[in-house]
């Protein structure tokens, strides 16, 4: 699965409800969801606990071509590799920090997680790991071919998941637009 890179501190008591997070605005809905309805019961002996899983190191890269030509497939060097890993970290902890940062504005107490992994496979395994109580997800929003093919994290976590799971919609406007 992966290494597990905490920033946190001390273990959690209680069974937690973990937000699943990546940076789509979907998944800040369902960050935004579970502050304006959970926020009663996050509590400091049982913090909000917010995920987000960073992609595996690459074991190939694929250099798209124009039409015609082909395609090229080269392993990455192992500098190359490290510095891609290091910039998903980054990422990642940026992104962790800035949602730690709207819940701290919104008086919840949250704890930060990520995993390296499969965002799916990720997620899943953090449930059992943390005894989560109830897992939330954003929608991604992609149409049924697109799901069909691609596979939706959210689809495999419900399906999948040893606890609840609350996939959150994007919310529309009054007159059906995707807010």
């Amino acid at each position: 699965m992966g290494e597990v890179v905490e920033n946190g501190g001390a273990e959690i008591a209680e069974k937690p409800v973990m937000v699943a997070v990546d940076e789509s605005e979907c998944s800040h809905c369902a960050l935004m969801w579970v502050i304006d309805n959970l926020k009663e019961s996050i509590t400091t002996k049982s913090p909000l606990l917010i995920f987000m899983a960073q992609p595996p190191p690459a074991s190939s890269i694929t250099f798209a071509a124009p039409l015609g030509a082909a395609r090229m497939y080269c392993p990455p060097t192992p500098e190359f590799a490290n510095n891609m890993q290091e910039n998903h970290r980054k990422l990642t902890v940026a992104l962790l920090e800035r949602a730690k940062d709207i819940c701290a504005s919104h008086g919840v107490t949250a704890k930060t997680v990520t995993e390296i992994g499969d965002a799916k496979t990720a997620i899943c395994a953090a449930v059992l790991k943390y005894n989560v109580n109830l897992l939330v997800l954003g929608e991604r929003g992609l149409g049924k071919i697109k799901r069909a093919i691609l596979g939706s994290v959210s689809n495999y976590c419900v399906q999948n998941a040893k606890c609840p799971v609350l996939v959150v919609k994007k919310p529309q406007s009054s007159t059906g637009e995707i807010l």
